[in-house]
């Protein structure tokens, strides 16, 4: 990649950092293209000839979000150290902080994108996450922590199921307060940890 290249595809991140960062704080309604071009130090000109219209903008910033946020977690979960325990709890409570993060408005068009079901997000989910959570899970019995007689296509069916509720158009306003709660459910059951 030559030296045009490389500012060319900086300042489209920058963009979508600037778009990001307002979209989180404010939602997308609230923000305009306008405003995002003052956070990202270019014209709004700019913004359109990268990305034609404030939708797609969008779209391409639900993107640049899924993957930074999948990055880190693939960094401090799936490449750490940290015993089952551990990731699981990381992944409880950093899901809450992640929540809280995100605007109410920002995280109904997240939820809308993912609920298209042909998505960037759904193939992500399908090709990295799923089997990192697969991993997971034999980490999970090998250390005699996941009941070992689980198949892994149980595990994937109920994950799925999970899945498959958060593609519902009204998902997303019931889900978002009860992060914590659902993630917890989600690994320990009604008991709760034994």
């Amino acid at each position: 990649m030559d030296g045009f290249e490389r500012r060319r595809e900086q300042k489209k991140k920058d963009i979508l950092q600037a778009a990001l960062s307002l979209f989180l704080k404010y939602g997308v309604q609230k923000v305009s293209v306008a405003e995002i071009a003052k956070e990202a130090a270019v014209s709004q000109v700019t913004i359109y000839n990268y990305f034609e219209s404030k939708d797609n903008l969008v779209h391409e910033v639900i993107i640049f979000y899924t993957d930074t946020v999948w990055q880190k977690y693939y960094e401090e979960i799936f490449e750490s150290d940290l015993s089952f325990s551990e990731k699981i709890t990381k992944i409880i409570f950093e899901k809450k902080e992640t929540a809280e993060e995100i605007h109410p408005d920002f995280y109904q068009y997240f939820m809308k994108e993912y609920a298209n079901g042909i998505s960037y997000m759904e193939k992500l989910y399908t090709e990295q996450v799923l089997p990192k959570f697969i991993e997971l899970f034999n980490e999970g019995k090998a250390e005699g922590l996941v009941d070992p007689t689980l198949s892994n296509e149980a595990i994937i069916f109920y994950i799925q199921m999970f899945k498959e509720y958060f593609q519902r158009e009204d998902a997303y306003e019931k889900a978002l307060p009860i992060t914590e709660d659902l993630t917890k459910l989600f690994f320990y059951g009604i008991a709760g940890n034994k």
